[in-house]
């Protein structure tokens, strides 16, 4: 029988089984330099941005399910303690979680801070003020523990968003609740509320009124006047404002708030100048591109504006 051979001796069978063993070891090389690739940028990624969370900390013993805490850590030892940015979440003081917290852990472990983010009970479950001491309960907790995950217990921001903007002023104004923990305002370096409409509790509930006067529409029927007690002596010693005084420790306040709305940003500057009235650091910085959402969730990205001013807050305040 008569074979053939091509033109490098080999008979077409063996040619064959060249070829196709030739195409194996170019695919097993391509998936070797791509799995290399990906580990590199793994590791890439992990240098610039690891970081360590612990979750569900408990800042009550045998508490509520919901009096839990989580921090976020750098995983690279920095040999010094940190400054630590206490959050509150926003949810209209009635829904929300500890876990919607975007970018802002990412970017502030990578600036050198650990990052706390605390649950708390909610409404109508509780009443306001305890809700309130539940905040404080946990910013308690920090302050005695921090310095186990690497914080500065001396150097404690405090920031909020919406209702979590409400909270944060109020427990950095009013110092009955802290010090119910043991705490004093001098460990307080800064607070950062974003988008509240509520440090002015009265002025909120009578612009909401007039309007349904002036224009009807339906009133929430759980509003702000029956979240906060429907008790005017409760509204007013409930809100910022009430408590801004020179000579209390009061901490620096940045207030970011988003330009299209109206109540934010009436807010944002009756608080402002109230503190400002007694000799209180304080900015209110609007921003218009935005929402009352994608205020707080872009918090951390490189182009924005409110996030320009949140870094230029905390790099002056922080100790060197």
């Amino acid at each position: 029988m008569f074979t053939a051979y091509n033109e490098r001796g080999l008979p077409p069978s063996h040619q064959n089984k060249s070829i196709h063993c030739y195409r194996q070891e170019v695919l097993a090389m391509s998936r070797n330099l791509f799995s290399t690739f990906v580990f590199v940028l793994f590791l890439l990624c992990n240098v610039t941005s690891a970081q360590t969370i612990t979750p569900d900390i408990p800042y009550v013993n045998n508490g509520h399910d919901r009096q839990v805490l989580d921090i976020y850590t750098s995983a690279q030892e920095t040999g010094r303690r940190l400054p630590v940015m206490f959050w509150i979440h926003g949810g209209g003081w009635r829904v929300g979680d500890k876990t919607d917290v975007a970018l802002k852990p990412k970017v502030l472990t990578e600036r050198g801070f650990v990052f706390v983010s605390t649950n708390y009970r909610l409404l109508p479950e509780v009443k306001m003020e305890t809700l309130i001491r539940d905040v404080a309960k946990a910013f308690g907790w920090v302050h005695r523990n921090i310095a186990r995950y690497g914080g500065d217990p001396q150097q404690i921001f405090v920031g909020g968003h919406s209702a979590g903007a409400q909270l944060a002023a109020l427990i950095c104004t009013d110092d009955r609740y802290l010090q119910e923990e043991g705490v004093s305002f001098d460990v307080l370096k800064g607070c950062i509320p974003v988008d509240g409409d509520t440090y002015d509790i009265p002025k909120i509930i009578m612009t909401a009124e007039h309007r349904q006067v002036l224009y009807g529409g339906k009133m929430f029927t759980f509003g702000h006047r029956q979240k906060f007690g429907n008790d005017p002596e409760q509204h007013v010693d409930f809100s910022a404002v009430t408590h801004v005084a020179e000579n209390k420790g009061i901490p620096p306040f940045l207030l970011l708030y988003f330009s299209g709305n109206p109540d934010t940003g009436a807010q944002a500057r009756r608080l402002e100048s109230v503190l400002k009235e007694s000799a209180i650091l304080a900015t209110a910085h609007g921003q218009r591109d935005t929402n009352h959402r994608r205020l707080n969730n872009n918090l951390g990205k490189p182009d924005d504006p409110a996030t320009r001013e949140f870094y230029r807050f905390l790099d002056a305040l922080v100790a060197k």
